[in-house]
């Protein structure tokens, strides 16, 4: 085993970490996708793990990623685009997603929504591992001094992706808005 790892890193000039037990690239979540069975989500405390394959498995679905809690677009435009849409109701169940830990999370949903009304649940992702699973992670080091998720929207139905609106940027609030997600 140790001369096949020197002889890979002679062969291709250099050290390149391995990949796990996949055969092929990741691909980012498509429609027709499940999602993946983590228990690494977090709500309002780190004790209190959510598994979204389980709460999305029956009836629709939204789940709506962000780069950052508090961050301008996330904070101003996107997320209360949802809250105030006529038609989330509509959506069924709601999750907010961030790369941030349970804490900041809860914070961030109570001064957006302080009374609870629209029914959207905030979740902590603090260590991106559910946000690398959908592959929609990207190098946010310089803006926010770590891995974040890209900003998206997921519908889903009975557990199955039916639409995708991942901004193309990462970061821009266009594609996942509520006006073209829910209409």
């Amino acid at each position: 085993m140790a001369s096949t790892t020197a002889l890979r890193r002679l062969t291709l000039g250099g050290f390149r970490p391995a990949r796990g037990f996949h055969s092929s690239a990741r691909a980012l979540i498509k429609v027709g996708d499940k999602l993946p069975n983590l228990d690494v989500l977090v709500e309002n405390s780190p004790g209190n793990k959510v598994n979204l394959s389980e709460e999305v498995k029956t009836g629709k679905s939204l789940l709506i990623g962000v780069p950052a809690a508090f961050s301008p677009g996330c904070s101003n435009s996107h997320i209360p685009g949802y809250i105030n849409h006529k038609s989330l109701k509509d959506a069924g169940k709601v999750f907010v997603i961030a790369v941030n830990d349970p804490f900041v999370t809860k914070a961030w949903g109570v001064s957006l929504d302080p009374e609870g009304k629209s029914g959207i649940r905030f979740l902590g992702d603090p260590s991106g591992k559910f946000t690398e699973a959908l592959d929609l992670a990207f190098d946010g080091t310089a803006i926010f001094g770590g891995p974040r998720s890209k900003r998206y929207a997921l519908v889903l139905e009975d557990g199955k992706v039916t639409a995708a609106h991942v901004e193309p940027d990462n970061t821009g609030v266009n594609v996942s808005t509520g006006e073209k997600v829910l209409g």
